[in-house]
């Protein structure tokens, strides 16, 4: 590890989604982000994302992506959930593909933090099952323990997922983080909606400049722009409030780059932040 905090943006599958589900607030039927009874012309394909940090103070892995095994079946892997999105995974591009391409292991992995546990982000788990922390917030456990159509559970059966706590702070739009160092260099920022805990992560270097992985607060830059909800939000105020919370981030010049998962106009690339 060296003096600086060097983000990986990683593309670690694709994803066929009915173009209604990105930029919900485009269409009248509530229910054109699902698909159903709407013509192929409408799918589009989206990245799904996963990012590297390396940390001076460890390795971190921010989401998983897809697991290998849609490559021989998106059925059995998703099950009825291939209705409103289809997975894709090139070869190459799985996150245990990419950490070996990068010289890592998951055993390398000090911290494995999941955004939240929808399939697209927790599917790849088994892949990098043994990080040595793998957390996700009480609030998106506890959601995924209730709701049986937007999880999957066996996606982290056999996992040894833990949970952490938010604390009461002037961060985020519900004012909850958690700051995964205790130096404000790495904090996790409740920012619901989408789902019940959904978390995006603020990576800040010793300079004060941030970047803002902005997890499925929105879709593209446009939704940012424009505030625009995901199709899929269990609460639409708190998706409405979320989504303004990173387009205000998104203006404060400290803030470098704001990154959705799923942009369509987001290469992989490589960000560095100092770190003393």
């Amino acid at each position: 590890m060296t003096n600086k905090i060097k983000i990986h943006v990683l593309h670690t599958g694709l994803v066929k989604v009915d173009k209604a589900l990105p930029l919900h607030e485009d269409y009248r039927n509530p229910l054109a982000y699902t698909g159903l009874f709407r013509s192929q012309k409408n799918q589009i394909l989206l990245p799904v994302s996963s990012y590297l940090i390396e940390h001076p103070k460890g390795l971190i892995l921010v989401d998983t992506g897809w697991n290998e095994l849609v490559r021989k079946s998106q059925w059995a892997e998703l099950g009825l959930q291939v209705q409103i999105n289809k997975a894709y995974l090139p070869a190459g591009w799985s996150v245990r593909e990419q950490l070996e391409r990068l010289g890592f292991q998951d055993t390398d992995i000090k911290y494995l933090l999941l955004s939240h546990l929808h399939s697209d982000h927790a599917s790849g788990l088994p892949l990098v099952k043994n990080a040595q922390n793998i957390l996700v917030s009480e609030e998106e456990w506890q959601a995924a323990q209730r709701d049986k159509l937007r999880y999957i559970a066996k996606m982290w059966r056999g996992v040894d997922v833990q949970t952490f706590k938010f604390s009461d702070t002037q961060l985020g739009p519900a004012h909850k983080s958690f700051d995964l160092f205790g130096d404000g260099s790495v904090q996790m920022i409740l920012t619901p909606g989408h789902s019940r805990g959904l978390s995006a992560t603020l990576v800040t270097g010793s300079d004060g400049r941030s970047v803002l992985l902005a997890s499925d607060t929105g879709y593209a830059q446009k939704s940012i722009r424009q505030r625009m909800t995901p199709g899929i939000a269990v609460d639409r105020k708190w998706a409405s409030m979320s989504v303004s919370w990173v387009n205000q981030m998104s203006h404060r010049q400290d803030v470098i780059e704001t990154i959705v998962n799923h942009d369509p106009d987001m290469a992989p690339k490589v960000i560095e932040l100092p770190y003393e």
